[in-house]
């Protein structure tokens, strides 16, 4: 009888264990129905600095996107919370460049740019269309409140991987962000997006012009003074990157020297589709 009541009690326990860890245990922290969709449907340009998504192509393959969409939204917070740091924040970049996507398909084709569901009423920003953690949230709850919440992650390279879907907007990854390479994958995004001489370079006279993202607020220049990796201003995260923006050596001399005058260039919200 002992026996029984004890074969009764560690099966209870394990199917407890079952029910609270299970989920997150089978998780695929691969991401595969993303890389998927992301494989077939985006094209790399100007030598792979930048990207274009063919949204005709993915409208077509919506069901499966909305099947990704809906492995996320099964993770409740508890789950999301016994994934490490790295497999956090993947999910959550990966979230929201798949939920962005959505929102454009619910007007694909009819629409030009992410602010044509407006900017007051109906900004797409600040929609809470994203069935995330247990509760509905927006773009910006994914992105300011969350991926960016101070002692969170504290990494400005996220910048280089959420993907506001326009043009002007740093490329849209051709895979999924994964946790046990995400550091990398973060890495190679910067490399690229410092590469495109078209949203950041140095010009004739050595002004650096880089893009509106790190301008002050509401732009997000102050992310990269927080000391990442050792890199506490604006000046000196150009400086690691300085023979990324220009092949003149004085004026990589410059930038590393932070002597180089910064200004801002005009950011694109086109649409970032492909039609080939």
């Amino acid at each position: 009888m002992k026996k029984y009541k004890l074969n009764q009690i560690l099966t209870f326990f394990a199917l407890w264990f079952t029910l609270m860890g299970g989920a997150s245990a089978q998780f695929d922290h691969s991401h595969a129905q993303w890389t998927a969709l992301l494989k077939k449907h985006l094209v790399l340009v100007d030598g792979g600095k930048a990207s274009q998504l063919r949204y005709a192509g993915i409208a077509a393959d919506r069901a499966q996107l909305k099947t990704y969409l809906d492995t996320l939204a099964k993770v409740s917070e508890a789950e999301f919370k016994a994934f490490n740091k790295n497999q956090q924040l993947a999910f959550l970049i990966n979230a929201y460049n798949a939920n962005m996507v959505e929102k454009i398909l619910v007007r694909y084709p009819n629409i030009k740019s992410v602010w044509d569901f407006g900017k007051l009423i109906g900004n797409p920003f600040r929609d809470n269309f994203i069935s995330l953690l247990g509760k509905k949230m927006s773009l910006d709850n994914v992105e300011h409140d969350t991926i960016r919440a101070p002692g969170a992650y504290d990494d400005p390279r996220i910048h280089f991987a959420v993907n506001c879907a326009s043009i002007g907007c740093p490329m849209l990854r051709e895979e999924a962000y994964v946790g046990d390479r995400i550091d990398a994958q973060l890495e190679e995004q910067t490399v690229r997006f410092m590469s495109d001489r078209s949203r950041n370079r140095a010009a004739a006279d050595g002004k650096l012009e880089v893009s509106k993202i790190f301008d002050s607020r509401p732009w997000y220049g102050d992310d990269f003074r927080k000391g990442h990796k050792g890199l506490k201003t604006l000046e000196s995260f150009f400086a690691k990157y300085a023979n990324l923006l220009t092949d003149n050596a004085e004026h990589q001399k410059l930038i590393r020297e932070g002597k180089a005058p910064i200004s801002h260039l005009e950011y694109d919200w086109g649409l970032n589709d492909s039609k080939r």
